[in-house]
C-alpha cells in the first residue's frame, strides 16, 4: 500500500484503547491515518480523547432508530463512508447485526479483555476470579457474527496475584491491552497480518494467537 492505513474505531467508552492507538502514532510506531471515531453514546471518553487529536467524530443514538439492525447499518455506513481499510471496535459494547457485519469480514477487529475463547462478553475479570485461574489476558480477534468469536490472532496475558479484586485485574490488563492492540494494528499496516480467507501472518495461516514479542 503506497499509503498510510486508514482506520476508523467504535468506542463506547472513555477511549484508553482509542488513546494508544493516538499515541502510537503520534510516537511515530504506528503508520496509520485515522478516518472517523464513533460511538453508540454521545458523550463517550472517546470522542474527546478523538477530537483532540483532530479526528472526525460521529455520535448516533440507538434509540432514534426502529431497530438494532438500522441502528448498526447507520454507523457502519459512517464508518465505509470515511473511507476506513479497517476498522477496530476499541471496547465498543454493543452487538453488531450480523448482515452489517458480514462486509466487514477480515477488515474489523476487536479487543476483548479475556483469554478467547474464556469469557466471551461481558464480566470477564469477574468471571475469571471466580473461576480461581491463575492466568488472565486480552485477546485481540478479528470481527464475525458470532460474538467474540472471530479468529483470535494476539493474546497478551497476565498473572493472577492472590487477593485480586476485579478492579485490580481491570487495571494491570488495561497495561497490556495498549501495547497490544498498536501492535496488532501496526502489524496489519506493515502487511505482515493480513486476511485471506483467515489470518495469515508473514505469508502463512495463523496456527497460534500471537505474543507481543512476535509483533
Amino acid at each position: 500500500m503506497d499509503r498510510p492505513l486508514r482506520v476508523a474505531a467504535l468506542a463506547s467508552g472513555r477511549g484508553s484503547n482509542l488513546a494508544a492507538l493516538v499515541a502510537a502514532r503520534d510516537a511515530g510506531r504506528l503508520p496509520v491515518e485515522f478516518t472517523l471515531v464513533g460511538s453508540d453514546k454521545k458523550l463517550a471518553g472517546a470522542l474527546a480523547v478523538a477530537a483532540a487529536a483532530g479526528i472526525p467524530t460521529v455520535a448516533l443514538n440507538p434509540k432514534d432508530y426502529a431497530t438494532r439492525a438500522e441502528f448498526d447499518s447507520a454507523l457502519f455506513g459512517r464508518v465505509a463512508d470515511s473511507g476506513a481499510d479497517l476498522l477496530v471496535l476499541a471496547g465498543y459494547m454493543r452487538i453488531v447485526d450480523a448482515a452489517v457485519v458480514a462486509p466487514w469480514e477480515g477488515r474489523a477487529i476487536n479487543v476483548h479483555p479475556s483469554l478467547l475463547p474464556k469469557y466471551r462478553g461481558l464480566h470477564t475479570h469477574r468471571r475469571c476470579l471466580e473461576a480461581g485461574d491463575r492466568e488472565h489476558g486480552a485477546s485481540v480477534h478479528f470481527v464475525t457474527a458470532e460474538l467474540d468469536g472471530g479468529p483470535v490472532v494476539a493474546q497478551a496475558r497476565i498473572p493472577v496475584h492472590p487477593g485480586d479484586t476485579e478492579d485490580d485485574l481491570a487495571a494491570r490488563l488495561l497495561v497490556e491491552e495498549h501495547k497490544l492492540l498498536p501492535a496488532v494494528v501496526g502489524a496489519i499496516a506493515s502487511g505482515r497480518l493480513r486476511w485471506q480467507g483467515g489470518p495469515l501472518f508473514d505469508g502463512a495461516p495463523l496456527t497460534r494467537p500471537l505474543s507481543l514479542a512476535d509483533l
